[in-house]
């Protein structure tokens, strides 16, 4: 009997990836539109698998659910997973992510983001096409031999390393746990967060979001910044604390930011809003600054990332059908 597998907030494209990897696994797949929550756990019942995005809501109370339908496995298609309860969980559940699906698709995102930010391509783009060819308001500065700081070194992070270190960058790092053979092969400089928010002209984040580095970025950290310090933001949405980000623009601090995730991006992204009023004032506020970008939690989204997070997923499930020691999971520290 073949392994029933529900996947939650299933996308066109989520759908596509994973029924073709699963001519490899002959899996029952069935495919929900609808987020995991405890409104539409009970779509669960009868289910071997779980498979889940970002916006889950996986606390104890779905958990408990999973586990009185005998579900076996939680698999999430991401790398992050502060949005399952993991000591609800242990005992009764395992849980899985894909730990690395695209960390070049990603890093070059982040590249996009400075880029694009620093040399005002989308208000270019949006002049040129009414006709406005003046290039008052769209200076920018040469990224060599400026200074980047990355705030975790993960395997996003060290690709992000070596396509700033071909433009010239120099770069500070700092990581809970230093890879130093790295640091020393691509000459990043491990520095404690204080040394790296008063050196760094550009910021960008790559840390998992736990209970140490939510709300990383607050009035705190800002104050410490370089004055006109970019940011930058494509791990999660709840390392910046938004009003401290709008504060840090609206008095100069911040000079730029581009934000692929939100701290409240559950509630828009994913999701076609463009007829709906935008009942989030300070996303609405950031959307409406000339120097700010955000965009919908996409720099995951390439064709091999797909592939490989549909890939993985399937492993993942395929060890837990075996016996076999989960390579890929999750458990509290």
């Amino acid at each position: 009997m073949a392994l029933k597998i529900a996947i939650f907030d299933a996308k066109s494209y989520d759908r596509e990836s994973f029924e073709k990897n699963n001519e490899n696994y002959g899996y029952e797949l069935h495919f929900y539109k609808e987020e995991l929550t405890i409104n539409t756990v009970s779509l669960a019942r009868g289910k071997d698998v779980v498979c889940i995005f970002v916006n889950a809501a996986c606390d104890s109370q779905v958990i408990d659910k999973l586990y009185e339908f005998g579900v076996k496995l939680i698999a999430l298609r991401c790398a992050g997973f502060n949005n399952v309860d993991l000591k609800a969980a242990k005992g009764k559940i395992p849980v899985v992510r894909v730990p690395a699906y695209s960390p070049h698709g990603v890093a070059e995102y982040a590249v996009t983001l400075m880029l694009a930010l620093n040399r005002k391509v989308y208000r270019s783009v949006n002049r040129t096409r009414e006709g406005n060819f003046k290039l008052n308001g769209l200076m920018g500065f040469d990224m060599y031999g400026k200074t980047a700081g990355i705030i975790g070194m993960g395997r996003i992070a060290k690709e992000l390393i070596k396509i700033l270190r071909g433009f010239g960058m120099n770069i500070l790092a700092y990581d809970v746990y230093p890879d130093k053979e790295f640091a020393e092969a691509y000459q990043v400089k491990m520095v404690d967060l204080p040394t790296l928010y008063a050196n760094s002209d550009i910021i960008s984040l790559h840390c998992p979001l736990t209970n140490d580095t939510k709300f990383l970025i607050s009035l705190g950290s800002i104050e410490q910044m370089k004055d006109g310090v970019m940011i930058i933001n494509t791990g999660r949405g709840k390392l910046i604390r938004t009003e401290d980000l709008i504060a840090g623009l609206r008095s100069h601090k911040i000079g730029s930011a581009a934000l692929d995730v939100y701290e409240e991006e559950q509630k828009f992204f994913y999701e076609d809003r463009s007829d709906k009023m935008l009942d989030d004032d300070k996303l609405a506020l950031l959307l409406m600054m000339p120097n700010v970008i955000v965009t919908s939690h996409q720099a995951f989204f390439t064709q091999e990332a797909m592939h490989n997070i549909a890939l993985t997923t399937m492993e993942n499930i395929h060890e837990m059908e075996q016996g076999k020691k989960l390579t890929n999971e999750v458990t509290l520290g």
